[in-house]
Formats: C-alpha cells, structure tokens, sequence
C-alpha cells in the first residue's frame, strides 16, 4: 500500500499526455472519499479560458479562491472537495500583506504597472508568487484551529515546472539570505521537502520514453530535495491472450488487421514495464522508488474518474 493520502501537499507531475490531470483529479477524489478534506489546484495560464482539470468537473475554469468541486454521484466526497487556480498574484498580494501592515498600501501597489511588470519578469518571482499562495492555503485554518485542508494537491503544468517550484526556496535563499523573502522561503520550504509533509508523484506510461523522461525527473527531484512518493504507471495493457494464443496469431496479423497496434503494444508495455521493475530499487539516487500500475479502462467522464478514485483508495489502503 502506498502512502497516499497521508502528507499535507501531493505534487502531480510528468509530461504531457500521459494522464497527469486525470490522476490528479482521481487522487483528489480518493482522498475525499476517504474522509480527508482536500484542495485540488491547478496553476493558471494567463490565457487560458478553460482548463481539463475544470471541465472534470463541470466548470470551464477553477477561481483563485476555492470552490466546492463536485464529485461523480458514486462518490461520497460530501463537502470535503474543493479546487481553485494557483495565480502568481494572488501570492504576491499575500506576500506583501505580511510585510506591509496597511492594506491601502497594498492594494495600491498591487495596482502599479510598473511592479506588474516586475514580477512579471524578474527571475523567480513568477514561481514566488505560486510557492506563497500554495503556501496560504496550507496555512489557511477553520474557525476551531484545525487545518482548513488536509491535502493539497497541485497539477503541475509540466516537469520543467516542477522543477522551478520545488527548486524555488534553495535559489532564492542563495540570493538573498535574509529579509522577508527568505523568511517566506525558510516557512514553505518544509511544505515541498519534509517527507512527511510532501510527496512527488511521477505520472508515466509503460513505453521507453516516458519511463526515461521519468527518470530523469526524479533525479531532478533528487537534487532540490524533494521527496518522492512514486511513480504512477497509467494506462498499463493488459493481454487478453495466453502464450499459446499469442504465438498462433503473431504469424497472421499484419498491419492491416484492426487491432494489430495494440497486440504489438502490450508486448512492448510488458517489457518496459518488467525492466523498470527490475530496476526501481536503484532509482532515485538508491533509495528505490514505489511504482503502481493503473491498467487502461475502456471507460469516460465520471466513470473513469470513479474507477481511477476506486483503484487509488485501493491502493492507499483507504476505505
């Protein structure tokens, strides 16, 4: 069983088109549905219009302040989900709330075109402005004290972003080793480098490139000190037929024949598979590394995201 659900932030990553915002909405609703109260976040494109990640759930975007999300019908999630858009803005506002006492002041600033610009382009302040308003809403409390969130959740945009983040506190407290900004950067950092309080989480699929990209990610990772939880193996084939009835067919099917892609595929799936296996104890700079396979599922929408949510409770030992 994997730790899942246990840590207070879970980094969703890997590149694009294997699955990573479809596993990070079934995390979400795993761990919902497994009594954790739970924040599941994106961060925001200045141009986008809409996201996958919000269309999951029935909205074209995520706001900057969370919303209940809702969950397929099968799901009992109660009030427990939320989301919303992680914005470098939001962040900086936050930020510059805690070393300028007066509002006012604040939101004149934050209305200057010429600080815009700024933060816009000065190195890492886009990537600040991220690392702080994740950082609020870890901070964020309920009225009797406790943990407004239980898990943070954060589909990142990319592997290279990834990186950006979690290797954000290390170059910034380099630069400026003290004042407000290392402050900052001294608080969050336990967020993205405690073990027990964060979790990288590689999505992949069982093909060689993926699974190299991978691992170069987490030696990625390795290097800015940020634990990891494993590897997700999405869409891994499953092969309907015994060795007998396989080597029948291998001299017949052609390419010509529908389905012959796939035949030729779970062979190969197999082995990238079976070799990564047989190597995941030296990953990771040693320390090996967790791989859970979730097979392909001829299934859409809510459907999909139950059975993903299902196999993901499965595996985190949840109920």
């Amino acid at each position: 069983m994997l730790h899942l659900f246990d840590r207070r932030v879970a980094l969703v990553t890997g590149k694009g088109g294997v699955g990573r915002t479809t596993l990070s909405a079934g995390l979400a609703l795993a761990a919902a549905a497994s009594g954790k109260r739970v924040l599941l976040t994106e961060i925001g494109e200045p141009d986008g219009d809409y996201t996958p990640l919000a269309r999951m759930f029935g909205r074209d975007t995520l706001p900057a302040d969370p919303v209940h999300l809702r969950a397929p019908k099968d799901l009992d999630v109660g009030d427990r989900l939320h989301g919303c858009v992680l914005w470098p803005r939001n962040g900086h506002e936050a930020f510059f709330r805690t070393v300028i006492p007066v509002g006012a002041v604040v939101k004149a600033a934050m209305g200057s075109s010429a600080l815009h610009k700024l933060l816009d382009t000065a190195p890492s302040f886009r990537e600040m402005g991220i690392f702080y308003h994740i950082f609020t809403l870890l901070e964020a409390k309920l009225p009797d004290g406790s943990d407004r969130f239980d898990l943070v959740i954060v589909d990142m945009p990319a592997s290279g972003h990834t990186l950006g983040l979690t290797g954000l506190p290390e170059r910034l407290l380099a630069l400026m080793p003290t004042g407000p900004i290392a402050e900052a950067m001294h608080k969050g950092r336990p967020y993205f480098t405690d073990p027990e309080k964060c979790a990288a989480w590689i999505v992949t699929l069982p093909e060689v490139l993926p699974i190299t990209e991978s691992e170069e990610l987490l030696d990625g990772l390795r290097e800015t000190a940020t634990p990891v939880g494993g590897i997700l193996m999405n869409r891994v084939l499953t092969d309907p037929f015994t060795e007998e009835e396989r080597a029948a067919l291998e001299p017949v099917l052609t390419d010509a024949h529908f389905g012959h892609e796939r035949f030729v595929g779970v062979v190969s799936s197999t082995r990238a598979l079976d070799d990564l296996e047989a190597r995941k104890r030296s990953l990771d700079g040693g320390r090996g590394v967790e791989i859970l396979e979730i097979e392909e599922m001829p299934l859409q929408d809510d459907a999909l995201l139950s059975a993903i949510a299902r196999r993901l409770q499965e595996a985190g030992g949840a109920r």
